[in-house]
């Protein structure tokens, strides 16, 4: 079997010998060859540029200039004979290292797995049976089956083209769609643009529908040799990672600067070169934030597995940043405000209305005229009727563990469940009258006619919008045959439409058309054709989805609808989601009669669209951002990309969307959920607020730190703490402690406040209070007490009290940071409880190398007397003190300047 396409010209070959050269047939593999293929072949993915490895991330741990200057510390120390501090410093330098490879290798890791769970799929035939697999499954022999909007996912030489056109932009640069077909086409060395038999990975089927079998994957197939050639690219960083590491630089600065003098004036007052230059560069380890970088890639690698876990998939990490900012969402309605199952209520045919009970695909239910029970089987028009909106059709009932599920579109799906509640089986028909020739549906023409030869000959059957419907029909099925459609009965249907779609029932309407048995094509077949009735059904909406539009109202986002639907039926499920109040719904074609200049003017009142074409979805869009919106747009279907492309958040269905719409979206649906996009844009605010926690949590502390080593340095005062010392607080509670603060939970109000604006930055008023309260409160707290201590017990003592008080006031300081406005006994300590843990196990720490005599002559402690942590504890606790009734005092004054605003404004007419 030869695979390789530059050795075989596939598309010289008529599909048998294609097959014949694969070992492959129509039924396609079975899973005993699949997998024999795989192990040889390979899995069909693209070679992924190498990742970093392991050992380069904990090396890349030791590139601080910091980090190099302790180690040269480390060997000068040694050398001098001073082996335990020596061993010290580069114990803790160890332990930092291993700390942040521990981070970067768990962000590493978390993007390789969203990378997997984003995997595309694609439909197969194995054991003569449709099957859906991941796209890296796919081996040479293969039969992959392909609609509208599909990515190609392997080089496949096409088997069936049904006005099939293939976009094969990314891989020739043609602009144009290429009309496909199978039959073999002669040529040496025919350029990739003009083998209009075969169909390539990284493609994307644009029109119709078809099937090839597989001949290339992975790195075989003509994308794989693009792919080949391409120099690696560096990972993008986000904006807020830009910002703050630019913010980072400029703290390192600023620390480095003030522990430069303070090392200076220790040198000065008679300190040894020796001690102040480590002592110098442990305070500069502990002031400057270089683990924010690492941190903020922690903490948006985190929140993306948290999106995840709630049926999300980002697949730009940008966005996650611009989600916390969204002011609209711009939703579809069916599948994602609406439970995307839909189900025939009511049949008209014959002038007789007939409803049908039953939910969703189960083909159980019944069928009732007037109230009174009704034997569809015995209604020549209704079976004609449901005759046709099955053939005319392209989705599939199945049963897998006693669960009925579509294959398919789910307006589709409702009609075959319906024609099954009436004893007509989808297969059966198909049997009986098979399809020889068809004009797919399409957002343009809003209908679909196929060709099929049946017991009574040649016919062509058509559904689609009632109004397109019934304007290509001349007659009626009334009575038992066709008569002239006057335009009493014309008007009749289309009040009969009307009055369903009025109750929020979806109406799709079925013709038929008796053909010549020697008609060929489809020229023609859509004209004079005879009308034979409407179904009305209805895709109820998600329980979850109301209260999902409550919370967006609360946290100032507004949600609107955007549906091909009826403006009547859009209006009705608008107004029974709560989404509709005193707003505007417009149509696609109220739309058009807009200039950009008028419908800017209404845009932010308009919350339903109606009747909407792709096209529409661009220019709402844009019209959002002119007014300055952050704007998240959903989309399913290829002409969806532009959209989903333009707005601020591009949100891709991933049950129903297609591969084009995925890969032009930010992010990715699993369930196909409203619910799922307001949960995403609650954790991408939490994300935002748990970097700002860190920050906070980190600057403040530094900021205490220095603030305690420059007064002393400046007064004459001796060292409060000794560089071992130094570098311990920064891997006792810049460590896990901080890293804990990344994953706390939300505040509990997070979906109570307006966006926050894309310029706004992280050093908001709430953080930039923290930082100053700490940095007074820190030193005036524990110098007066080192003074105190200095004076009546050994220095070792009085730096042992102002060691602990640092790291003690600093764990306590911690709880203060989960939230810059609500109080900690709000929240609930142990609502995070892995910062209970990380503060014990510091607190451990600590008590260690105060207690352990081993440790004890390594950090230059002694063992703190009982009266010792009578003073250590309560002072320790007044930092966090301070911010808590700092967090009432500016709740107050907030409340009071709503409630001072609220009086200004005019009394109501």
């Amino acid at each position: 079997m030869n695979t390789n396409s530059t050795e075989q010209r596939w598309y010289d070959l008529p599909v048998e010998g294609a097959f014949q050269s694969l070992g492959s047939s129509p039924r396609g593999l079975t899973d005993e060859e699949a997998r024999e293929r795989l192990a040889r072949f390979g899995p069909n993915e693209l070679r992924r540029e190498r990742g970093i490895s392991p050992l380069a991330i904990l090396l890349e741990q030791f590139k601080s200039i910091l980090i190099i200057i302790l180690l040269i510390a480390v060997i000068i120390s040694v050398s001098l004979g001073e082996y335990l501090d020596g061993g010290v410093i580069f114990a803790i330098v160890l332990a930092s290292a291993v700390l942040g490879f521990v981070q970067e290798y768990r962000a590493e890791r978390a993007m390789e797995a969203l990378q997997e769970m984003a995997a595309p799929t694609a439909t197969v035939r194995r054991n003569g049976q449709e099957t859906e697999i991941t796209a890296k499954e796919l081996v040479p022999g293969d039969i992959v089956l392909l609609k509208t909007g599909d990515r190609i996912p392997a080089d496949l030489r096409l088997i069936e083209a049904v006005n099939l056109t293939v976009d094969e932009a990314p891989l020739t640069g043609e602009s144009t769609p290429v009309e496909k077909v199978t039959r073999a086409i002669e040529g040496e060395e025919l350029p990739v643009g003009d083998r209009a038999n075969m169909a390539y990975m990284g493609t994307a089927a644009n029109y119709g529908r078809g099937g090839g079998v597989v001949v290339s994957t992975g790195m075989a197939t003509e994308f794989g040799k693009i792919a080949s050639m391409l120099q690696e690219v560096g990972k993008e960083q986000t904006p807020l990672q830009i910002n703050l590491d630019r913010v980072g630089k400029w703290l390192g600065g600023v620390a480095l600067g003030i522990t430069a003098l303070v090392a200076a004036l220790g040198v000065v007052r008679g300190h040894e070169l020796l001690e102040m230059f480590i002592w110098g560069v442990s305070l500069a380890v502990a002031a400057v934030p270089e683990a924010l970088p690492a941190v903020v890639t922690i903490s948006l690698a985190i929140g993306v597995q948290r999106i995840a876990r709630r049926h999300a998939i980002i697949r730009k990490l940008p966005a996650v940043e611009t989600l916390g900012c969204t002011t609209v969402i711009c939703s579809d309605k069916t599948g994602t405000l609406t439970q995307d199952e839909m189900t025939v209520r009511r049949l008209y045919v014959n002038g007789r209305v007939i409803e049908v009970s039953g939910v969703g695909y189960e083909p159980s239910g019944d069928f009732y005229v007037d109230g009174n029970p009704y034997g569809p089987h015995l209604d020549e028009h209704l079976q004609t009727l449901l005759q046709a909106a099955t053939l005319c059709n392209d989705t599939r009932l199945t049963q897998t563990n006693e669960v009925w599920k579509i294959t398919g579109d789910p307006t589709e799906g409702a009609l075959v469940v319906v024609a099954a509640k009436a004893g007509l089986a989808k297969e059966e028909l198909e049997r009986r009258s098979p399809r020889v020739d068809e004009i797919p549906f399409s957002s343009e023409t809003k209908r679909m006619t196929t060709v099929h030869v049946t017991p009574q000959g040649r016919h062509a059957y058509a559904k689609g919008a009632p109004e397109v419907i019934l304007g290509s029909c001349t007659h009626v099925f009334q009575n038992g045959e066709s008569v002239a459609l006057d335009e009493k009965e014309r008007e009749a249907i289309l009040e009969m439409a009307g009055r369903m779609a009025g109750d929020a029932l979806r109406v799709l309407a079925m013709a038929y058309k008796p053909l010549p048995p020697d008609a060929q094509g489809t020229e023609g077949i859509e004209e004079e054709m005879v009308f034979l009735g409407l179904a009305g059904m209805i895709d109820p909406p998600r329980k979850e989805s109301k209260h999902s539009i409550e919370l967006c109202e609360k946290a100032g986002i507004e949600s609107v609808m955007i549906t091909g639907d009826h403006k009547v039926t859009a209006m009705a499920v608008a107004r029974e989601l709560g989404l509709l109040k005193e707003g505007i719904a417009l149509s696609g074609a109220e739309l058009d009669q807009l200039n950009d200049e008028e419908f800017e003017k209404i845009v932010e009142k308009v919350e339903v669209y109606a009747r909407v074409s792709p096209a529409h979805k661009m220019r709402v869009v844009e019209a959002l951002q002119r007014k300055g919106h952050i704007t998240a747009m959903t989309g399913d279907g290829v002409n969806d990309a532009p959209a989903l492309k333009k707005a601020d958040i591009g949100i891709a269905m991933g049950i129903t969307g297609t591969d084009v719409s995925k890969e032009a979206a930010d992010m990715v649906l699993t369930d196909d959920n409203f619910a799922s996009i307001v949960a995403a844009v609650e954790e991408g605010r939490g994300i935002f607020d748990n970097i700002k926690k860190y920050l906070m949590f980190l600057l403040s502390c530094n900021a205490g730190e220095i603030t305690i080593m420059l007064i002393a340095g400046l007064v004459g005062l001796p060292l409060p703490v000794v560089a071992i010392q130094l570098l311990w607080i920064n891997l006792t509670t810049d460590g896990f402690p901080a890293l804990a603060l990344a994953i706390d939970p939300a505040d509990p109000d997070i979906m109570e406040r307006p966006p926050r604006s894309p310029r706004e930055g992280v050093f908001t008023p709430g953080v930039l209070m923290s930082i100053a309260v700490i940095a007074v409160m820190m030193p005036a707290t524990i110098l007066p007490v080192f003074l105190w201590r200095t004076r009546t017990v050994e220095l070792i003592e009085a730096q042992t009290v102002a060691f602990t008080m640092i790291t003690m006031f600093e764990i306590f300081r911690v709880f203060s940071c989960r939230s810059e406005r609500h109080s900690i006994f709000k929240l609930g300590f142990f609502t995070n409880r892995w910062l209970v843990y990380a503060a014990i196990a510091s607190v451990l720490m600590q008590m260690a190398v105060v207690y352990l005599p081993p440790l004890q002559s390594a950090f230059n402690t002694v063992a703190l007397s009982p009266m010792d942590w009578a003073l250590v504890l309560p002072l320790s606790l007044t930092g966090f003190v301070a911010l808590e009734l700092a967090k009432i005092v500016m709740s107050r004054l907030s409340r009071s300047q709503i409630r001072q605003a609220e009086s200004s404004f005019p009394p109501t007419p």
